[in-house]
């Protein structure tokens, strides 16, 4: 299984990507909503969670969410944001705000995924 996670920040994207595979998650990365959904469309992709940026250039987070659960309804969202106080989190998905501790997203991947 594997982490998406939707950055169009190169340098956050990088950081994002590379603490989550130091924690042992195998991740696919995305700079956009038009390549998310390419492989969320794509059966042979396995995904335990996608991250996302809440503002991302071609489509908002909550817009790429929506479209993510039409095709994978029990997908595990989580928006990460740096206006987190404006963001309204549809119910069954979670929220970390930006800028966040290696920690901090550590322990929302881990919440999220059920794991100690």
């Amino acid at each position: 299984m594997h982490l998406l996670v939707v950055e169009d920040d190169d340098i956050v994207r990088m950081l994002m990507v590379e603490v989550l595979d130091d924690l042992g998650y195998a991740t696919i990365e995305a700079e956009n909503a038009a390549a998310a959904l390419r492989i969320l469309n794509d059966p042979e992709q396995h995904l335990a969670l996608m991250v996302t940026d809440v503002g991302l250039p071609d489509m908002r987070g909550d817009q790429l969410a929506g479209e993510a659960r039409a095709v994978r309804p029990s997908l595990p969202i989580l928006f990460a944001s740096g206006y987190a106080e404006n963001v309204v989190v549809p119910e069954g998905m979670h929220l970390i705000s930006k800028p966040f501790s290696i920690d901090e997203l550590r322990d929302t991947v881990y919440r999220i995924l059920g794991k100690p």
